[in-house]
């Protein structure tokens, strides 16, 4: 999130705050404050072991920092999940607290109209209108006085009425701000969690292959391209790429052209651009460039766009890796994707097939 959404929050926290210095002294209504009901601090996780294996097995160094890397890429989906309520939530707060303000000011018009009247009363002597008026010994003025009274009762009927239901929208207003902000401050919470995890997830990771001597990282990097490769051609000899000939609709060529744009720039969780990305950042921003926004986390991009076969697969399309949608990327033709692959590593292509696919998306 950037640092004008990060602001939205700190002005939904002020907002909401002042709520109950609003209606000023002498007020018959004033705002609870919204004071959230406590919530469960998630328990810390242990950070995981970094202990190199037995015989220093490269392979298993290999499976672990995938592991690793998951890890992160799925603590990093929950942050951008928590992020995106943040946002939503603080929003909801800072409109309620306008609509609490205005419901403040028209209360205490009102009241000042209650209170005129009163006043008039007073000044006439206290004796009820009716009363004035047979106590008249003007006809006429008695004719007119039957309608003001008629006039002045259903007036003063409808300014109770109103004091009434504008009380009653403040009440309101007052307990939906308490109850965001109970989510807010859970959602809060949850992407704390989620940041606790990224970090030690990839500090395990950098402080795994910091054991390793310089050949073992430059044979650990070869298992890799190995493995992706070896990947990658038992998905293109499956045929896959005989059935895929759909070309991209105009958005997705430059939903193509800024993700493509994007290469070499880095992987940082929780980015969405300009300078660097994430996973579904990248695809998010890609797809905004082409003016059709989409959600911001891979999984909520998996759940929400319409899935299609991987055989009608077009460029711009995008593909989600992994049993729990905790990676996606954007196809871009002739069995290539662009993605942003984890902490470390920059903006690249690399061959659609060369992770686990779970399915295809498109946006629009």
């Amino acid at each position: 999130m950037g640092a004008g959404k990060r602001g939205l929050v700190a002005t939904a926290v002020a907002v909401v705050c002042a709520v109950t210095v609003l209606g000023g002294a002498g007020s018959a209504f004033a705002a609870p404050a919204p004071t959230p009901t406590p919530t469960p601090t998630p328990a810390p996780t242990s950070a995981p072991s970094v202990t190199l294996p037995p015989n220093r097995d490269l392979e298993a160094v290999h499976k672990k920092l995938e592991q690793l890397y998951h890890d992160a890429a799925v603590a990093t989906d929950a942050y951008n999940a928590a992020e995106e309520e943040t946002e939503r939530q603080s929003t909801e707060i800072v409109e309620l607290a306008r609509e609490i303000a205005k419901g403040q000011e028209r209360l205490a018009e009102l009241k000042d109209r209650a209170g005129a009247a009163a006043r008039a009363q007073y000044r006439s002597g206290g004796l009820p209108p009716e009363a004035r008026l047979w106590l008249s010994d003007d006809p006429q003025a008695w004719l007119e006085g039957v309608g003001r009274i008629r006039q002045g009762q259903k007036a003063t009927t409808g300014l109770l009425a109103e004091l009434t239901r504008t009380q009653q929208d403040l009440e309101l207003y007052a307990q939906d701000a308490s109850a965001q902000w109970t989510k807010l401050e859970a959602s809060r919470k949850a992407k704390a969690a989620a940041q606790t995890r990224i970090k030690q997830q990839i500090a395990a990771a950098e402080k795994l292959e910091s054991q390793l001597e310089k050949k073992e990282k430059e044979r650990l990097a070869e298992l890799e391209r190995e493995a992706a490769a070896k990947a990658q051609t038992s998905w293109l000899s499956s045929g896959v790429l005989d059935d895929i000939d759909a070309k991209a609709t105009a958005q997705g060529k430059k939903a193509v052209e800024f993700a493509t744009a994007q290469i070499g720039k880095p992987y940082v969780w929780g980015a969405e651009g300009p300078d660097s990305f994430d996973c579904s950042g990248m695809t998010s921003a890609a797809w905004a460039a082409a003016g059709v926004p989409i959600p911001r986390t891979s999984q909520q991009q998996w759940d929400q766009l319409t899935r299609v076969d991987v055989k009608d697969m077009r460029p711009g399309d995008l593909i989600v890796y992994f049993d729990d949608a905790s990676h996606i990327a954007m196809y871009i033709g002739d069995g290539k994707m662009v993605h942003a692959p984890r902490p470390g590593r920059t903006v690249t292509i690399a061959g659609a097939g060369s992770m686990p696919i779970l399915g295809v998306v498109r946006p629009g």
